[in-house]
């Protein structure tokens, strides 16, 4: 659509002339997310500082039918935020306030726009624990990280977002505020409208500030590195450290790929000939953390790891977990353009997921980097593509359809984190039965029956 300058008027009264863009290069800006593929086209980017100016906005939006997109940091790696049918770009990074940590209660209500690593320096300084911590945490926000459902490393021990989401205060697509959900853990009062919120990609009201209960921090951890030169033994271990009964905080799987440019960038003496790696890390009481590592260090030694360490203290930890997040640093620049997947399956089928995605890396002649999530078996298979290469990026994209169609036939699920977004629409009728989208589609008009809130977005227009 064409945005009015009568629309874009209306909008600088409401926020304020310094808190819209309509610049060209600007718009560009907030016209992609962190895929390096999928391109929007917003027609102006809007700043609301409060519920009450997000309300404004969607009265105005839902009066003359204007599409709006929410957008917090723009880090989803599925086109979420990415406004293909033009409008508004709704921008929720200036409502950055922490409202209040009550550690009494173990609970804390913020604003979207907080960023999730400003959060946890404040939750340290109080001894508490938000335990999801998605790749993107040191730019996230709590409103994007809701919208997606974000987990990260420790979900395998302490669960995604939803699990710790109380309550939200969020806009409607017709400009009302409505305070959702509560402050307690138990909170069974109707339908769970806070869940269905979450994970919904912004598609279903705008969030303007969300409750969230926290955990005391663990008392100790401990990191342990084992090194595989098969990656079915490094699938091997993570299912005998399961099924012993341990839990780890973190378990996670980086392939030869990624260890070889580990070792360019923070050099840890792994052989490069090493296959898989996996990171684990324990935490609890001193004492059964001291317990849990040797168990994990026995049981990958028998699952055939040819070296098991101990991090020696807390720097050389931090050393390790640096370096697995400079590894998925390493994979977006490798390419011109990325397909970071995002694929769960049951964890003892995760070596077949990772052995099915290297055979497609060598029928398509891709290099197709494999980081995961192991213990509760979400992988992202990256494939590195040029869609500037017509060939090469078809290659890519078959590579891809196999990869989603491989572990749903595994018994998983297309997305363990990063959501449908645009990035795989066209995989959500394999993934999910009529009924079952139908109904996701009757949800969307009963909250949104214009459609104006991030449209295009989770299934195939029609």
């Amino acid at each position: 659509m064409h945005l009015s300058q009568t629309a874009i008027h209306a909008l600088r009264e409401i926020v304020g002339a310094d808190a819209v863009l309509t610049d060209a290069n600007d718009l560009a800006v907030y016209s992609v997310d962190g895929t390096t593929h999928c391109q929007g086209s917003a027609e102006v980017v809007v700043f609301p500082t409060d519920a009450g100016q997000i309300a404004q906005i969607m009265r105005l939006a839902d009066k003359d039918e204007i599409p709006v997109t929410v957008r917090g940091a723009g880090t989803s790696l599925s086109g979420g935020p990415v406004p293909v049918a033009g409008g508004i770009v709704l921008c929720t990074a200036r409502m950055n306030r922490i409202l209040d940590i009550d550690g009494e209660d173990f609970t804390v209500k913020a604003e979207v726009g907080v960023v999730l690593n400003d959060l946890n320096q404040a939750l340290a300084a109080k001894n508490l624990f938000f335990p999801p911590d998605p790749q993107s945490f040191l730019a996230a926000t709590l409103g994007g990280c809701v919208s997606e459902n974000a987990g990260g490393p420790y979900a395998v021990k302490y669960g995604v977002f939803r699990h710790y989401l109380l309550g939200m205060t969020a806009v409607l697509a017709n400009g009302k505020i409505v305070n959702l959900g509560g402050n307690t853990m138990k909170n069974v009062t109707g339908y769970d409208l806070p869940q269905i919120i979450c994970g919904a990609e912004g598609t279903l009201a705008v969030i303007t500030d969300v409750t969230l209960r926290l955990l005391p921090r663990p008392q100790a951890t401990q990191t342990v590195l084992a090194i595989f030169d098969q990656v079915v033994t490094a699938g091997s271990a993570v299912h005998q450290v399961r099924a012993r009964g341990v839990i780890p905080a973190k378990i996670e799987l980086m392939d030869n790929w990624v260890v070889q440019r580990i070792e360019e960038r923070l050099p840890l003496g792994i052989p490069l000939t090493a296959e898989a790696i996996l990171l684990f890390e324990l935490d609890g009481a001193p004492a059964s953390v001291r317990q849990e590592t040797e168990t994990v260090i026995e049981l990958c030694r028998q699952a055939g790891a040819v070296d098991v360490r101990a991090a020696r203290d807390a720097d050389e930890a931090g050393k390790f977990w640096t370096a697995r997040r400079a590894g998925f640093s390493a994979v977006f620049s490798a390419a011109p353009t990325v397909f970071a997947e995002d694929v769960t399956v049951p964890t003892h089928r995760i070596a077949d997921q990772i052995a099915h995605t290297q055979r497609l890396a060598r029928k398509y002649d891709l290099a197709i980097p494999i980081i995961g999530h192991a213990g509760d078996g979400n992988l992202h298979p990256c494939i590195l593509t040029d869609k500037n290469d017509a060939d090469h990026f078809a290659r890519a994209q078959k590579a891809a359809d196999e990869i989603f169609a491989a572990a749903l036939e595994f018994g998983g699920a297309i997305s363990g984190e990063h959501g449908i977004g645009l990035e795989k629409q066209r995989f959500l009728k394999d993934a999910m039965a009529p009924d079952a989208i139908l109904l996701l589609k009757g949800i969307k008009r009963a909250f949104d029956p214009k459609g104006l809130l991030n449209p295009g977005k989770i299934w195939e227009n029609e």
